[in-house]
């Protein structure tokens, strides 16, 4: 009995404290959620954030969106520079050369760009970049006579046509400064996929300009440049404005440091160019304004506004000549070599606006018609009378069985005139022993047939 009695005393002295453990447990469990939805309702009804409580409760994640509401967009790029489709909202990218001095002032001791603060932007019909709040003037009669695009003169369709260009100008006595406004140019050809702007080509005597071999003209990226003759030291540029034919520019340059005698003997040169982003820029035409043309008493005391159509740069050789070149050969079948020797040129054409040219020749070596080698001179900078004195050795091909000739050789020369900006423009061409040799040059070409291992020297005539 003693026995019994003293198990159940040990049982219960071990139950106990197990059962006090359990319910001190479960009172601090009740009494910390307690606490803790009385602290929940006095954060809320303070206004705190539920993210300032010691712990969260566990959320299911959720799909990042755009704040907008609208499915992402992502940007690609194009593989054309002039064919950007900007995103809604957004403007198309400029080029380096549309980011340049828009928003600069320029002063030098002759020549100044006077640019305002471009602002904010806007697309019209055509593409074209002007400011937003621009209000162009009433158009003069001069201006006015090129019709609107899409007429036939405004469209650049017509053949024999480069467009115009139409531009303001007004002397400043008081501060001996001619201000020219270049405003706008229409009609301007067309591009083909990148190839050159304007395809100039002879018929009857005439010359015909095609934007595109095809027929179909595309839009081009114009600037144009601005120089004032005879001084060369300080040019001017517009801005290049994209994927248009009838751009409108409205950009003012300052010359100072002139008086009204003294543009009576100057001229004012305008280039037209199509920016290639990969390439040199394209020259569409150029047009030169003699001032003496213009009645000067009028440009002092209001602005004039003039326009003037846009002339090929072929003419321009075409009226000068294309000059000629002094050509020394010598053949030696033994060694099968024939010897070329550019000894110098004369009368070539002005192609500068300096009036004078960097020229340097080109050599081929074509063998039944084919092109074989190729050799050219150093560039001689600004002459138009150039000395060479550069000789060059072609190994002639030879057959089995038969001693070298000269059979199925020919050579063409090409004379060029070099340019840092624009492409290198070809001044005249000359072919010796070919099908196309005629006159001095098929003579001058037998002789060194017919005399081996002797330099013969003559003057041959530059031919388009």
């Amino acid at each position: 009995m003693f026995y019994r009695a003293h198990s159940d005393y040990v049982v219960l002295i071990s139950v106990v404290p197990a059962v006090l453990g359990l319910t001190a447990a479960a009172i601090l469990a009740v009494t910390a959620c307690f606490c803790a939805r009385r602290f929940r309702r006095q954060n809320k009804k303070a206004g705190h954030d539920a993210s300032s409580l010691p712990f969260q409760p566990p959320r299911p994640p959720k799909a990042v969106r755009s704040p907008s509401g609208q499915p992402p967009q992502y940007l690609k790029k194009s593989p054309s520079p002039t064919n950007i489709k900007p995103l809604p909202g957004h403007l198309p990218a400029q080029s380096p050369t549309e980011q340049t001095t828009a928003t600069t002032t320029t002063t030098t001791t002759l020549a100044t760009t006077t640019t305002s603060i471009v602002p904010p932007t806007k697309y019209t019909e055509e593409n074209e970049l002007i400011p937003k709040n621009a209000q162009l003037e009433p158009k003069s009669p001069d201006v006015s006579e090129l019709g609107e695009p899409g007429s036939e003169h405004g469209d650049g369709t017509e053949h024999g046509k480069l467009g115009a260009i139409v531009f303001k100008l007004r002397f400043l006595a008081d501060r001996s400064a001619l201000v020219v406004s270049v405003v706008r140019c229409r009609g301007l050809p067309g591009k083909n996929h990148g190839t050159a702007v304007a395809e100039l080509s002879t018929m009857g005597g005439g010359v015909l300009c095609n934007g595109s071999a095809n027929g179909k003209q595309t839009a081009t990226d114009p600037y144009v440049k601005l120089q004032l003759l005879p001084d060369k030291q300080h040019k001017v540029k517009t801005r290049v404005l994209r994927n248009t034919r009838n751009p409108v520019y409205d950009e003012d340059f300052t010359f100072y440091g002139l008086t009204l005698n003294e543009l009576a003997g100057m001229s004012l040169h305008f280039v037209v160019l199509s920016f290639d982003r990969y390439s040199r820029d394209d020259v569409i035409g150029e047009v030169v304004c003699p001032l003496s043309g213009i009645d000067l008493q009028q440009i002092e005391n209001q602005q004039v506004a003039l326009s003037r159509e846009i002339q090929p740069r072929s003419l321009k050789i075409r009226a000068q000549g294309r000059g000629e070149l002094l050509i020394s050969l010598c053949w030696q079948p033994a060694a099968a070599r024939l010897t070329v020797v550019l000894l110098k040129a004369r009368n070539l054409p002005r192609m500068d606006v300096t009036g004078l040219a960097d020229p340097y020749v080109k050599i081929y070596l074509l063998y039944n018609g084919q092109r074989i080698a190729k050799k050219k001179t150093h560039v001689k900078k600004r002459t138009l009378s150039p000395v060479f004195n550069e000789s060059f050795a072609f190994d002639i091909p030879t057959t089995e069985g038969a001693g070298a000739t000269l059979d199925g050789v020919s050579l063409e020369l090409m004379l060029l005139d070099w340019d840092r900006v624009t492409k290198n423009e070809v001044i005249g061409r000359l072919e010796l022993g070919g099908p196309r040799s005629n006159g001095s040059a098929l003579n001058h070409w037998k002789e060194v047939c017919n005399s081996p291992r002797r330099q013969i020297a003559d003057w041959h005539k530059l031919r388009e």
